[in-house]
């Protein structure tokens, strides 16, 4: 059985340990060797997620299965470690809320840890007066976020010391805190046609995560 809590500080080790499992093993088959190895520079656990409230941890059986959260910040991507991650505070009337670090142990895969976080995540931005979610989606997260309804509006290539890596923008409407959430596959009314937007950076993103 899948629970969840809060993310504390005192997590934060453990998590970024389960980020750096699940960015090596999840991505293998959709990216190369080096952009798997690129991809921690603009990947991993931003701690000011879990300082907010806004991060989860999943447990199966107690058990850490899986962590991932949503955020009222404007960045989009990107751990501690990452440059350039825009703090900023959204406007629930204007801005879509973050989906960010979504992360799924490599052994609860297909298990329903990332709709769960999804689904947490979603009421959660709801809850706070936000009306849309937002995402950067790595190749390997791009089913799950079709999945649960999700919409693609933009190819992003984050560049990181020559290596190019390839990321989708998507958005999803999740209506308001009175309204019932927009079921898997629910295209966003927001979203516009697909554009293609490139990132450079000799070591970690210039943009925000």
């Amino acid at each position: 059985m899948l629970t969840h809590r809060i993310a504390h500080e005192q997590d934060l080790p453990r998590l970024r340990r389960l980020a750096d499992l699940a960015i090596d093993a999840l991505q293998r088959d959709v990216l190369t060797p080096d952009q798997v190895g690129a991809s921690r520079a603009i990947m991993g656990i931003d701690s000011r997620l879990v300082a907010d409230g806004t991060y989860f941890v999943v447990e199966h059986d107690g058990v850490l299965a899986g962590c991932g959260g949503w955020s009222r910040r404007r960045a989009t991507y990107g751990g501690d470690h990452s440059a350039g991650r825009d703090q900023a505070l959204l406007d629930p009337d204007r801005d879509p809320a973050r989906i960010r670090a979504m992360y799924a142990h490599p052994g609860h895969v297909r298990r329903g840890v990332g709709r769960f976080v999804l689904s947490l995540g979603e009421e959660a931005a709801r809850s706070a007066g936000f009306h849309d979610l937002e995402l950067l989606a790595t190749l390997a997260g791009l089913p799950l976020y079709r999945s649960y309804g999700f919409t693609p509006f933009e190819d992003v290539v984050e560049e990181v010391a020559g290596t190019r890596i390839p990321l989708v923008r998507m958005r999803k409407t999740i209506g308001d805190v009175t309204a019932a959430p927009a079921g898997p596959g629910t295209p966003s009314a927001r979203s516009g046609p697909a554009r293609r937007a490139t990132c450079r950076s000799s070591a970690a993103p210039r943009g925000p995560r």
